[in-house]
């Protein structure tokens, strides 16, 4: 019986079901007392050989004593074993219980449950979903097929049955399950092999970066702990936006990853400013001032050039190049090197802007000493909707004990 939605009841008794165990037992057809026409002779039926579907499991679901000896001895002398069940619930557990079964042959009409509900089930269990099934039926109509096939089943066979039939049949099912599961392993193999290769990539990619990265600060008196602490500000700026209608679009999990990656390479420009301007203690003149700035400009270039070079892009290097040119803008339009303001500015340079000067306050420098938190977080507050975006300024301050433990965690130069 179904429910009232014609849904399969949850559960139902299995009282009085009787299970025949596998064994090596093989009586032949001949032999046993079968029902009329239960399975019908064929005389030109070959001798079974062995084959590479020899010693699999088939389960045989059928309340008909007649039908489950006929069929498991055809089954056993074709060198298969054999389980059996004479009801639908019975059927069901075996073929959840290891070893399982690689094919399961089913009979429709059943007195507890009929083969529709138990092909139901085993759909909806995930130990048994991928068991192919046979339908066993005395029907054969186009409409009963195509319900049965709607249903997931594997194949159709229609009583009396031919043994030549049947094992040609169950063999092709096997064969089809083998070749399977063989492409699963195949594709788990290439699958494995993309993964380790993308690995591969990924960490050459983040040595380049980091390589690049600390040439440029062994220019500038940095150390290694300024790229560790500007990318995890950087990172954690983001992930605290990302929920925010204004910026849900945009920091997108994988934007946030490829903006974490790019990020040590914003002051990679430096490399081309020279040494008595980058490393003077004091005040530079307007001249030398023109020049430090170019080195938002030299910086993106270098990326430029070098995708030019290999005839090829990628998104991390896309927000490079936007954190390296423009991490210098200012939200006002008064910064530095195109003068861009408010929304034209992209993000990753809005973000990146806040996270290199809270860094550059907190640490000491050849021109400043470093300052202290509390005046770090005054300074930033002050240029809220002058340097920085407001929304990133606000997000930022109510975040700073983050930021300031990062800091702390790394280490702070000078």
């Amino acid at each position: 019986m179904r429910n009232d939605q014609g849904a399969p009841p949850a559960e139902r008794p299995r009282s009085g079901a009787r299970t025949m165990p596998l064994t090596d037992t093989r009586p032949t057809v001949s032999s046993l007392i079968l029902g009329e026409n239960v399975i019908v002779p064929d005389p030109h039926a070959n001798p079974p050989r062995r084959r590479s579907t020899d010693n699999e499991i088939i389960l045989i679901v059928d309340d008909s004593p007649e039908n489950l000896s006929a069929l498991g001895s055809l089954l056993q002398d074709a060198g298969y074993r054999v389980k059996v069940a004479n009801s639908g619930g019975t059927g069901l557990r075996l073929a959840a219980q290891a070893p399982k079964p690689a094919l399961i042959l089913l009979d429709i009409m059943m007195q507890d449950m009929n083969g529709h509900e138990v092909l139901y089930y085993l759909r909806n269990n995930p130990e048994t979903r991928d068991i192919p099934v046979i339908f066993l039926t005395a029907k054969d109509t186009d409409e009963d097929e195509e319900r049965a096939f709607a249903a997931g089943i594997a194949d159709y066979i229609v009583k009396p049955f031919r043994p030549s039939i049947v094992l040609a049949r169950v063999r092709s099912q096997l064969l089809v399950r083998h070749a399977r599961s063989w492409l699963q392993d195949q594709n788990q193999a290439l699958e494995a092999e993309v993964n380790r290769r993308m690995r591969e990539n990924e960490l050459i990619q983040a040595v380049s970066i980091r390589a690049l990265a600390h040439l440029a600060e062994t220019r500038d008196n940095e150390t290694g702990n300024h790229i560790q602490r500007t990318q995890n500000y950087v990172q954690l700026l983001a992930m605290r936006l990302a929920d925010r209608p204004r910026f849900s679009r945009s920091l997108t999990p994988k934007y946030i990853e490829t903006l974490a990656r790019s990020a040590p390479l914003h002051d990679i420009g430096k490399v081309g400013i020279p040494d008595a301007i980058l490393l003077k203690p004091g005040k530079l003149t307007p001249g030398e001032w023109a020049i430090m700035r170019t080195h938002t400009t030299l910086g993106c270039d270098a990326i430029a050039l070098a995708e030019k070079d290999i005839n090829a892009s990628a998104d991390f290097l896309a927000q490079a190049k936007e954190i390296v040119r423009w991490h210098h803008e200012r939200w006002d339009g008064t910064g530095y090197p195109d003068k861009l303001a408010g929304e034209s500015i992209p993000v990753s340079a809005r973000l990146m802007a806040v996270a290199d000067v809270f860094d550059a306050l907190i640490s000491k420098r050849v021109y400043k000493d470093a300052m202290p938190f509390a005046e770090v977080r005054r300074i930033i507050a002050g240029e809220r909707d002058r340097q920085f975006d407001p929304e990133i300024t606000d997000v930022f301050l109510a975040h700073c004990h983050e930021f300031e433990a990062i800091a702390l965690h790394y280490g702070l130069d000078g």
